[in-house]
């Protein structure tokens, strides 16, 4: 049991780096937000990053978090410096702070229930197969670095390859992995949002190269710059991909008690997307998920996303995924079997086409 530090309610749902409890974090915004800030030093310090994006300085205007950045200071991401009043980036174009592999398809995408590698969906245009394409794979590139600190981040160890900064891969090297056998790309992370210059840039340069089908995803948590966004939906949309916005919360003070940031430019940016969704209904441009953390996430919270979506397109596909105990809120349990269909039930209210993602971590009771 932890102790949430401003009604004293103890509870095995309120997690000991935050203590604080839902009810608070809705009713206390200010002192909640107070509380968080020393949670989010923890994780921040430890990796050499800020504990907010900097507001003193030159901007960086890669993300929607545009750091200003201090000179012989980091952005958020870990990813620019300001070097004798100058910024310094370390990704380019050309070279991006990633990891890669082949994952055999079908995967355990978020968007497995609508996508082609994994359904068929949109063939032959878009698919090899009538079905499940057994047999092909998705290059999956995974983005060393984030906008986000969140307190359950369920990939942390991405930190680790940020702070060497060892993982530095080319175009070159990238473009060796795509054979015939290569259906699709998925950039995700960390996320994709602070590296959109090399992921555009390889995107394009994957298309202009390969020979047959070839879908390209996004799997971000939405705060990227506006002309990126653009710029992917136009490149998903062709090509037969998809961009999986990861919501985190609606409510911008749980949001950013949870992350560290703000909100507003994610619901801005699916709905940019979103805009597009009818050009393409047989494969869904956007999908939408949310990480369904006990004590955290509630039916309440479900609801207010999905009814958001829903405001923009009943049609747009929304899954809910299991909680597994990770990183900084590790003393929580995983998502009950009873919560998750909670919000299941009132996601479905409100949308058409709601999914439970990997089930096989739910528990039966909290």
């Amino acid at each position: 049991m932890n102790k949430c530090k401003i009604c004293n309610k103890e509870s095995k749902l309120i997690s000991k780096v935050l203590s604080i409890c839902l009810n608070c974090i809705r009713n206390y915004p200010n002192e909640a937000l107070k509380i968080a800030r020393e949670a989010h030093k923890i994780s921040r310090e430890k990796y050499e990053l800020p504990i907010e994006p900097p507001k003193e300085g030159i901007e960086c205007k890669l993300c929607a978090n545009k750091c200003k950045i201090p000179i012989n200071s980091k952005g958020f991401c870990g990813l620019v410096k300001n070097e004798n009043n100058s910024l310094k980036r370390i990704i380019e174009p050309n070279k991006g702070l990633l990891e890669y592999y082949l994952d055999p398809l079908p995967t355990n995408c978020v968007a497995d229930w609508v996508c082609p590698g994994c359904t068929g969906k949109g063939y032959p245009k878009y698919s090899y197969c009538n079905g499940p394409e057994i047999g092909y794979y998705n290059l999956a590139i995974f983005y060393c670095a984030c906008n986000l600190d969140c307190l359950f981040c369920q990939n942390w160890f991405y930190r680790e390859e940020l702070k060497e900064l060892n993982s530095v891969v080319s175009n070159e090297e990238l473009l060796k992995t795509i054979n015939q056998k290569v259906s699709c790309i998925c950039f995700f992370g960390g996320d994709p949002a602070p590296q959109m210059v090399h992921a555009l840039s390889f995107a394009n340069l994957a298309l202009e190269n390969k020979k047959g089908i070839l879908r390209v995803c996004w799997e971000t948590n939405g705060l990227m710059n506006k002309k990126f966004l653009e710029k992917a939906v136009e490149i998903s949309l062709i090509s037969g991909g998809n961009i999986k916005f990861d919501i985190k919360a609606y409510d911008k003070v749980l949001y950013k008690v949870l992350t560290g940031v703000d909100n507003k430019q994610l619901f801005k940016n699916i709905k940019i997307a979103a805009k597009r969704f009818e050009e393409r209904e047989e494969v869904p441009l956007v999908v939408a998920s949310t990480l369904v953390i006990p004590g955290y996430i509630d039916e309440e919270e479900i609801r207010k996303i999905a009814k958001f979506l829903a405001k923009i397109n009943p049609k747009i596909p929304y899954r809910l995924l299991a909680f597994y105990p990770h990183y900084l809120m590790n003393d929580l349990p995983p998502t009950s079997k009873e919560h998750m269909m909670k919000c299941y039930y009132a996601a479905k209210q409100e949308l058409e086409n709601v999914s439970i993602g990997n089930y096989w971590l739910l528990g039966n009771y909290y």
